[in-house]
């Protein structure tokens, strides 16, 4: 008859795990995850491929300033004495002309732009320099406000928190488009624009 000692139970347990640890599937553990920096403590969420977007900080200010004289005066005498032998029935003449010309004129041009929108990577250069254009658009109360920027932006400009100053964008485009009752107030009108046309 089997004995039930310490040994036998001890040695009945260890051949019992065994055989459950055969029987459970092992698989294999990697230290590297593939699914990109977004899931590791160290990693970065700045933009760098096709398809990736960042935060584009616009703060753009423009001031332009001309001012210009011009002046042009022009005058002309003659005078003819009278007639003397055969020409006695001349008699003696004055003429004169006078021209002048003034004109002034003066530029004052401001622009402020202020905004933060995101941007998509369409294409990545060689040098690893991003191609990158967003457009943002809002409407309110019937009017619409459309912002669209692109150019070039390299990585090394990116910050960590993946946004990047417009100042910082190469051959940046910024085109800033309205349309609505306020707009159309703003535009002269059709007989204003034919006068500044021919005049």
């Amino acid at each position: 008859m089997f004995n039930l000692t310490k040994k036998n139970i001890g040695f009945l347990l260890g051949f019992l795990c065994l055989m459950f640890l055969a029987a459970t599937p092992v698989s294999a553990m990697s230290l590297w995850s593939d699914s990109g920096a977004s899931s590791s403590l160290y990693g970065d969420y700045k933009a760098r491929a096709v398809g990736d977007t960042l935060t584009i900080i616009i703060s753009e200010n423009s001031s332009a300033n001309r001012a210009g004289n011009a002046a042009n005066s022009k005058s002309t005498n003659v005078n003819m004495n009278a007639g003397t032998g055969i020409f006695h029935g001349i008699a003696s003449a004055t003429a004169g002309n006078s021209d002048s010309f003034q004109a002034k004129g003066s530029l004052v041009n401001t622009n402020n732009v202020t905004a933060r929108m995101t941007a998509q990577v369409l294409e990545v250069k060689p040098n690893g320099d991003l191609i990158v254009s967003g457009t943002q658009s809002i409407k309110q109360n019937g009017e619409e406000q459309k912002i669209t920027i692109s150019g070039i932006v390299r990585q090394a400009d990116i910050s960590a928190d993946n946004t990047i100053l417009s100042t910082y964008i190469g051959n940046a485009q910024i085109k800033i488009d309205g349309s609505g009752p306020i707009s159309r107030k703003q535009r002269q009108g059709i007989v204003s624009q034919l006068l500044n046309f021919l005049f």
